[in-house]
């Protein structure tokens, strides 16, 4: 049962967060259309792909920035608290410090049920508006850039199947130099090649031109030869160069399946996706994290007042932005773990408010 002290504090929680939300969204908003409005004039952006990208933006700006938010607002409002005394007179009434943090604990909960719905369902729709509108409208060879490099593509498209393409080209969807060599027991069975590749959208095929296929037999090969050639495939030509956030853009079940097939395929951008996998997880544990370093920081009336409590808020907030963003890079671009280089922030971070609740509690 909620008492009377839990709404309260509960209320002020959610509020606060909601305000901080409302606050700071706008502003990025204003700056990022003062950085970004030269480009959508010259591009000619019609104005409804501006009114979803930033419907988008805001979204993909919230989830982003979460962390801070959160843990300024705990510290603004338990920061009142201290400063009108109203901690100490709930403290000296004998309820322990414990159960004057568990209205904090169960607004972190509803906090981080929230995030974590919406990292599995909303925010992937929302990165991926946002992210195309960046690379199509406001980056310079964004379209080109969208899925990387597109040259000397090799991928293992199941556990007997090896593709190559010399060169991809997204737009046209076009691909040259194609080879599909097929293995039974560690032996090729067969070997498609052809000068160039095309999807074709309507009948869901592909034409294949200077066709040349060869089934290797126990008495000799069999070669088969045309100009040109419809055949259907399995695989579709887009998934040879997924675009390089395609991971931000799937949803849980559509992610995890993702990655089951890039690890057949051996991909090279694992890491990239088991992080952003990781992650989903990760940022809600934060809440319960930071919601305890704020309210054993600034649960005490300060010679500093607010300022205090919110300069050293600020600081921790943006070390905990700043080892997450560190770590995740790292696992992106090397063989670090990234499991590790996700949790790290969490670790390091839930350690620091075991360490000050139990100061608090003195």
């Amino acid at each position: 049962m909620l008492t009377i002290l839990d709404r309260y504090i509960l209320k002020r929680y959610l509020a606060t967060f909601g305000a901080m939300l409302l606050m700071f969204i706008p502003i990025g908003i204003i700056i990022d259309v003062s950085e970004k409005i030269n480009k959508m004039i010259e591009n000619k952006v019609p104005f409804i792909k501006i009114a979803t990208y930033y419907y988008h933006f805001t979204i993909y700006f919230a989830n982003a920035l979460f962390p801070i938010f959160l843990f300024l607002s705990i510290i603004w409002f338990t920061s009142k608290l201290a400063n009108n005394t109203e901690i100490i007179a709930i403290l000296s009434s004998g309820i322990s410090f414990t159960r004057f943090l568990r209205p904090f604990i169960i607004g972190a909960a509803i906090v981080s049920v929230g995030v974590l719905l919406m990292g599995f369902y909303i925010v992937p729709r929302a990165s991926e508006g946002f992210n195309n509108f960046r690379y199509t409208y406001l980056k310079s060879g964004g379209k080109e850039q969208m899925t990387g490099d597109n040259t000397d593509v090799y991928r293992q498209l199941n556990d007997h199947e090896f593709l190559y393409v010399s060169n991809f080209n997204p737009t046209s969807k076009m691909a040259f130099n194609f080879s599909l060599e097929r293995f039974k027991k560690e032996k090729m069975v067969s070997k498609i090649t052809a000068s160039r590749i095309r999807w074709n959208e309507k009948d869901s095929t592909y034409t294949l031109y200077d066709y040349s296929k060869r089934t290797v037999g126990k008495l000799g090969d069999k070669i088969e030869s045309f100009p040109e050639k419809n055949v259907k495939f399995t695989f579709e030509l887009e998934d040879l160069t997924p675009v390089v956030y395609i991971a931000e853009t799937l949803r849980l079940n559509e992610l995890i399946d993702f990655i089951d097939k890039e690890k057949k395929r051996g991909s090279s951008n694992i890491n990239t996706y088991m992080v952003v996998l990781y992650k989903k997880f990760s940022v809600p544990v934060s809440a319960f994290i930071l919601t305890i370093i704020a309210v054993a920081v600034s649960s005490m009336k300060r010679r500093g007042g607010m300022g205090m409590n919110l300069t050293i808020g600020i600081a921790v907030a943006f070390g905990f932005v700043f080892f997450d963003k560190i770590f995740g890079v790292l696992a992106e671009k090397s063989t670090f773990s990234p499991f590790v280089a996700v949790w790290f922030s969490n670790i390091v971070f839930g350690i620091l408010a075991v360490y000050l609740l139990r100061n608090a509690k003195r």
